[in-house]
């Protein structure tokens, strides 16, 4: 199960992603509610895709 955390604080590789405006209002209230940074919280949802990550399921 996908549960929020501050444990990301220490990410420094800044790159550029480009959201759709709806995933951005998605992704940014639920970090809002869960009291996280816009950034913490992709980079756990990031990490939890990787980890879930099934390569033969294509």
């Amino acid at each position: 199960m996908f549960r929020l955390n501050d444990v990301m604080k220490s990410a420094n590789v800044a790159r550029t992603i480009r959201f759709t405006e709806s995933l951005f209002e998605q992704l940014d209230r639920l970090a809002y509610k869960n009291d996280v940074s816009f950034n913490s919280l992709v980079l756990q949802c990031c990490k939890y895709a990787l980890e879930h990550y099934e390569e033969d399921a294509q």
